[in-house]
C-alpha cells in the first residue's frame, strides 16, 4: 500500500470518527436540546445519551442574555446556548426609571423568577426569551407604579408584586414559560425627594416622641393623682373604721358595765332581802324564846338541833332569867325576916 493510499484511508477514518462524535449528544439532567433537520424542527432530545445524524441534524443555537454583576453594577452578557435549562431561573435585570402618579421619578430594581414549561415554544415562539421577559416586566412595572403615588409605591410592594405576577404570567403563557414570582428589590427616589422624606420622617419621629412624652407625663400625673386619692380614701376609711370600732368597743364596754352593775344591784337586793327575812325570823324567834324562858318549869331546845349557837344562846338566856328570879325571892325572904324581928 502506497503512502497516498494510507493518507487517504487516514482521512476517511478521521472523517468517520468525526461524524460519529458529532452524532453523539449528551444532554444534562433538567435540560433539553432542540434538534433541527435541514433547518426545520425535528425533535427534542431528553436528558441522557442521544444519537443524531451528523450534518443532517443540528442542535438549535439559542441566543441567551444574562445579567452579570461587577463592582456593584449590572451588565448584560449575550451568549448562545444549545441546552435549554428547565429549572426555575432568576433573571435580575438592571434598574429602570419609573414615574409615579404624582410625577416623581424613581429607580426601581426588580427580579423575575420563571420556569420553562414548553421548551419548543420558548425557542420558536419568541426570538430572545430573556429580552422579551425583561421588556414585558419593565412595561408592566411602569403601568402599575404609574397608577400609584410615591407613598403608596414605597409601602405597597406586595401589591406591586401581585400585579406584576398576574399581568406578566398571563402574557408569557404563549412563550412556554411560567412566571412564579416578581419581586421589587429596591425603590430609590431622587436625592431631593429622599432628603425631604428624611426631614419629614425626622419631624414625624420628633412629633411622636413629644406626643409619647406628653402622654407619659399625663399618665404619670393621672396615676399620681389616683394614688393620692386612693391613699386619702384608704386613710379616711381606716380612720372611720377605727372610730367605729372604738365606738363599738366603748358601747360594748358600757353595756357590759351596766349589765354588771345591774347584776350587782340585783345580787345586793337578793342578799338584803334574804338577810332581812332571816333577821325578822331571828327576832321573832328570840322573842318567843324569851317568853318561853319566863316559865321556870320549861327547858327549851332549839328548833334545829344542828344550830348549836342558837342552843347555847337560848340556854344562857334561860340561866340568866333563872338567876334574876331567885334574887328577888331571896330579897323578899330577908324583908320578911326583918319585919318579924321588928315585931318582936
Amino acid at each position: 500500500m502506497t503512502v497516498a493510499a494510507m493518507v487517504i484511508l487516514g482521512f476517511i477514518a478521521l472523517f468517520v470518527i468525526t461524524l460519529l462524535v458529532k452524532g453523539i449528544r449528551i444532554v444534562p439532567e433538567q435540560s433539553v436540546m432542540m434538534i433541527e433537520r435541514l433547518g426545520r424542527y425535528h425533535k427534542t432530545l431528553e436528558p441522557g445519551l442521544n444519537i443524531i445524524i451528523p450534518v443532517v441534524d443540528q442542535p438549535r443555537q439559542i441566543p441567551w442574555r444574562r445579567t452579570v454583576k461587577a463592582d456593584g453594577h449590572k451588565f448584560f452578557e449575550v451568549t448562545t446556548i444549545t441546552n435549554l435549562d428547565l429549572r426555575e431561573q432568576v433573571y435580575d435585570f438592571p434598574s429602570q426609571s419609573v414615574i409615579t402618579r404624582d410625577n416623581v421619578g424613581i429607580q426601581v430594581d426588580a427580579v423575575v423568577y420563571f420556569q420553562i414549561t414548553v421548551a419548543r415554544d420558548a425557542v420558536y415562539e419568541i426570538e430572545n426569551l430573556p429580552i422579551a421577559l425583561e421588556t414585558l416586566t419593565q412595561t408592566t412595572l411602569r403601568n402599575v407604579i404609574g397608577e400609584m403615588d410615591l407613598d403608596d409605591t414605597l409601602t405597597s410592594r406586595e401589591k406591586i408584586n401581585a400585579s406584576l405576577v398576574e399581568t406578566i404570567g398571563s402574557a408569557a403563557q404563549s412563550w412556554g414559560i411560567k412566571v412564579n414570582r416578581v419581586e421589587v428589590q429596591d425603590i430609590i427616589p431622587p436625592a431631593d425627594v429622599l432628603s425631604a422624606m428624611e426631614q419629614q420622617m425626622k419631624a414625624e419621629r420628633e412629633r411622636r416622641a413629644r406626643v409619647t412624652e406628653a402622654e407619659g407625663f399625663k399618665r404619670a400625673e393621672v396615676l399620681r393623682a389616683e394614688g393620692e386619692r386612693d391613699a386619702r380614701i384608704a386613710t379616711a376609711e381606716g380612720e372611720q373604721r377605727a372610730f367605729v370600732l372604738e365606738a363599738e368597743g366603748e358601747a360594748s364596754a358600757i353595756e357590759r358595765l351596766a349589765l354588771a352593775e345591774q347584776r350587782k344591784l340585783q345580787l345586793v337586793k337578793d342578799v338584803m332581802a334574804a338577810d332581812f327575812a332571816d333577821y325578822l325570823i331571828g327576832i321573832r324567834y328570840m322573842e318567843t324564846l324569851d317568853q318561853m324562858a319566863k316559865n321556870d318549869n320549861v327547858v327549851w331546845m332549839p328548833h334545829s338541833a344542828t344550830d348549836l349557837a342558837s342552843f347555847i344562846g337560848g340556854y344562857r338566856h334561860l340561866l340568866d332569867n333563872a338567876g334574876s328570879a331567885s334574887a328577888p325571892a331571896a330579897g323578899a325572904t330577908g324583908a320578911t325576916d326583918g319585919k318579924a324581928r321588928g315585931r318582936e
